[in-house]
């Protein structure tokens, strides 16, 4: 695994998803490798109450029946469609339950504008056709039919924004089972085993690039993964994933209780703000998701480690919160200012601490873009 630059979670658990396996007596729908209540556990980690000889981390942060929810789908003969804001977490939760159902999370497929039939169906070596004629040897299945073949879950990740030919094609494998093989005289339909699902993720952001046929929704169970807004969920969410940036990069550095509250607490006011907005010109364009969030310490990290004291200080993180999110100019520029002059000034007078530095750091950011 030290040779990945990110290894995929069956990979990066493999450990732990071995020892469940071998003390899962629970029953197994198709060819599950773990039944679904320790597929449940993988996800979301242990309680006392499981009576686990070891705990089990969670990996995911949400509601618990969301999980189930997703679960019972994959066990049933529709596929499951995770719905939400981007970085809510659905490509990371797909990657889970296909990872602990199957040990194999890379079977994906990523829609696109340019993403065609072939890449959910199959396509060919064109060398070998020339050489021996189109055969199954001469084939290339996708990764959809692998899944198929295998009896395993396959992903397809922003489905909303693949055409409607492909999306037809889809309806055709979700219902049907099977893919058809015309140029074959012999051996010519691949049907699925028992075990294949599809789980396909979604941006509700999205809506109108390619909306989903009636057809299509009827194969698909939704599951609409909200924005956390618990700020405890949300802290252990940044704390779990901070801590596995520090370990990838062996980085010995703390992050301040007191620092990561400003972080949690400045965009919940931004969320706030966005939620009153008149119009689009007056909100930020960045989702001012979980996963922004992350992303915002990382940067305040990493440039603390590499050009800093190697101390996470308030002026650091209010650079890369400002540095992260104005992406337009001059409208996102000028909505950090307001914030800055209406919001946290008034703050960092009111209780000081790291709030003052928060202050001066967004400041500077913000006269350094202007």
């Amino acid at each position: 695994m030290s040779d990945m630059l990110r290894a995929p979670a069956e990979v990066k658990y493999a450990e732990e998803l071995d020892w469940l396996e071998s003390v899962d007596d629970g029953p197994k729908p198709f060819s599950w490798r773990l039944s679904p209540k320790m597929v449940r556990l993988f996800v979301l980690g242990s309680e006392r109450a499981d009576g686990l000889d070891r705990q089990i981390a969670p990996k995911w942060f949400g509601d618990r029946s969301f999980v189930e929810r997703s679960i019972v789908t994959l066990a049933s003969d529709r596929g499951l469609l995770l719905i939400g804001d981007p970085g809510t977490g659905k490509s990371w939760l797909a990657e889970l339950l296909a990872a602990a159902i199957s040990r194999n999370s890379t079977l994906v497929v990523q829609g696109t504008a340019g993403t065609t039939e072939d890449h959910i169906k199959y396509s060919w070596n064109v060398s070998m056709v020339i050489a021996k004629g189109q055969s199954r040897a001469s084939m290339i299945p996708s990764p959809i039919m692998t899944a198929m073949e295998g009896g395993v879950i396959g992903r397809f990740e922003e489905l909303t924004r693949s055409t409607s030919d492909v999306q037809d094609a889809l309806i055709s494998i979700l219902s049907e089972k099977y893919v058809s093989i015309p140029e074959l005289d012999d051996d010519n339909i691949v049907f699925a085993k028992p075990g294949f699902s599809i789980i396909a993720t979604a941006n509700s952001r999205d809506r109108g690039v390619n909306d989903l046929s009636s057809a299509l929704k009827r194969r698909f169970n939704f599951v609409r993964i909200p924005v956390v807004t618990n700020k405890k969920s949300e802290a252990e969410i940044v704390r779990f994933r901070t801590e596995e940036l520090l370990r990838r990069h062996n980085i010995e550095l703390e992050v301040p209780p007191t620092l990561l509250d400003v972080l949690l607490q400045s965009f919940a006011d931004l969320r706030a703000a966005s939620a009153s907005a008149g119009s689009d010109d007056e909100r930020l364009e960045s989702a001012l998701s979980t996963a922004e969030q992350i992303g915002v310490l990382e940067d305040a990290i990493l440039h603390s480690n590499f050009f800093g004291a190697r101390a996470l200080t308030a002026e650091t993180l209010a650079s890369s919160l400002v540095g992260s999110l104005a992406r337009r100019s001059p409208e996102d520029l000028a909505i950090l200012n307001k914030y800055w002059h209406g919001v946290v000034e008034p703050r960092s007078k009111e209780h000081s601490g790291e709030w003052t530095g928060f202050l001066e750091g967004g400041r500077q950011a913000i006269a350094t873009l202007s």
